[in-house]
């Protein structure tokens, strides 16, 4: 719903301004698992964070039955997981993911990764960063998550995952 007062558009809970690149918004940066994400834009309709991804690194299949998620890949390739099938994707490219689909991403190349990530709506993404920063242990990563409605699919259960 659009709201008008004076000069200002109000279309939301979108903050307006500019998050720099060396910034991460509101200070928030986390360490998952190897990878470190640094908020770009965080409202009720969409979150946004720079994922830098070691050589190595990825996140097994898991599903967001109800939020979408993108990938805009700036550096490195990816290998993905999509609904059944593997692929890769490398800079320029944007990854779709729409709720409930099985997906999962890992950095197997030579260099490091460097993507823009972004699901809409937020849910509770930015929050279960915060549980899941520093943790060490996978189990705990995934029955945290399963808490905020990220499912990860059981070992096996992707060939080649």
């Amino acid at each position: 719903m659009e709201i008008q007062t004076g000069e200002e558009i109000i279309l939301g809970n979108l903050p307006k301004g500019i998050t720099l690149a060396s910034e991460a918004y509101g200070n928030k940066t986390w360490n998952v698992l190897g990878h470190t994400y640094l908020a770009k834009v965080e409202s009720a309709s969409s979150f946004a964070w720079l994922s830098l991804d070691p050589t190595g690194t990825g996140v097994p299949p898991h599903v967001h039955p109800t939020q979408d998620e993108h990938i805009y890949i700036m550096e490195g390739v990816y290998t993905l997981y999509l609904d059944g099938e593997w692929t890769t994707a490398g800079p320029g490219d944007t990854v779709r993911m729409p709720m409930g689909l099985p997906h999962a991403y890992y950095n197997k190349g030579e260099t490091p990764g460097k993507s823009l990530f972004w699901v809409s709506p937020s849910g509770s993404l930015s929050t279960l960063f915060g549980k899941l920063h520093n943790l060490t242990d996978p189990e705990e990563v995934v029955r945290i998550s399963a808490l905020y409605d990220v499912n990860f699919l059981p070992p096996g259960a992707v060939p080649g995952a």
